[in-house]
């Protein structure tokens, strides 16, 4: 099926898919970026779609898409919204939904919480039932929102293991789960200080590692590994089967339909794509490449998702 571009997200995914550094990234070329959004079906549906691992992104006026990895969303449903967040939330919510078990009143630490996916992931944890949510991060400035979002702490990170294992005190006892985005040294530290600070190191502590803005590599040391109930796995592409993730596409609209999560997105047209891929302000807001006559900034979807397309 083709469909017009309507908006597409400009997802950390993308950037890396684009420089060959994503671990799905083949470095054939010629490459159109983009890796889902929202387009206008032939029938004048709007559809949210994810792509397969392709070079024909979703940064072009048209796209070929499979309808199976779609879902139909209403006519008046904001598609900036849409396009913007479901890529970072999806990240937390397959984490928590298909990685594991997760069980409601788990204590939950994200690990790079001040980025977007990050901050989605407060939210998502939040919704899905965590007793407490631990925010932490290395912006300062960024982990005094969190607390509005859902964060019941905020941890500022920085590279001495005993002062974040003092910063996290009771709280390195209680977490359950933890959702990484961070990965690299800060990995290593939270990792360490976490288990030196677990009263008791057979309670079960899960890490989830789902990205590595921070470092490729995390100097984990191996008494971690054997000092601890500890297991660590990863989310993304590969770890969680497709039709796994197009099952969960359908929840996770409906809950931006409803402006469950709140998202900052910043528009910016399609012939603007170039200045828009050097903006350093990706923390702050979620950028979204569109078609749409006027770019502007957007809250939370307001639509209501219809299933999965056929």
């Amino acid at each position: 099926m083709i469909v017009s571009l309507v908006a597409a997200g400009l997802h950390p995914r993308v950037r890396s898919q684009a420089d060959g550094s994503h671990y799905t990234s083949t470095g054939v070329l010629p490459l159109v970026p983009g890796v889902d959004g929202v387009g206008r079906d032939p029938a004048g549906e709007l559809r949210y779609f994810v792509l397969e691992d392709t070079t024909l992104g979703s940064m072009a006026e048209r796209i070929a898409i499979d309808p199976r990895r779609s879902v139909v969303l209403p006519s008046d449903c904001d598609p900036l919204a849409v396009a913007a967040a479901m890529n970072p939330a999806m990240s937390s919510w397959i984490a928590l939904r298909q990685r594991i078990s997760f069980v409601p009143g788990g204590n939950v630490l994200v690990l790079g919480a001040t980025g977007n996916a990050g901050r989605l992931a407060v939210q998502v944890a939040r919704l899905l039932g965590a007793g407490q949510v631990i925010a932490a991060g290395r912006r300062a400035d960024l982990l005094a929102g969190l607390p509005a979002l859902g964060a019941t702490r905020t941890l500022l990170l920085d590279d001495a293991s005993p002062v974040v294992q003092d910063r996290l005190g009771q709280s390195a006892s209680d977490v359950d789960v933890v959702l990484d985005y961070l990965w690299g040294q800060p990995a290593a530290t939270v990792l360490t200080a976490l288990i030196s600070g677990r009263a008791d190191r057979g309670k079960p502590l899960t890490w989830i590692e789902i990205g590595s803005v921070a470092g490729l590599a995390a100097p984990i040391p191996s008494a971690a590994l054997r000092a601890a109930q500890l297991q660590m796995i990863g989310s993304g592409r590969g770890s969680v089967a497709s039709s796994a993730i197009l099952a969960e596409l359908p929840g996770l609209a409906r809950e931006i339909s409803k402006g469950t999560f709140g998202i900052d997105v910043q528009a910016v047209p399609l012939a603007d794509v170039e200045r828009a891929w050097t903006d350093d302000a990706g923390t702050r807001h979620r950028i979204v490449i569109t078609v749409l006559p006027a770019a502007g900034r957007v809250a939370n979807a307001a639509c209501v998702q219809s299933g999965i397309g056929s």
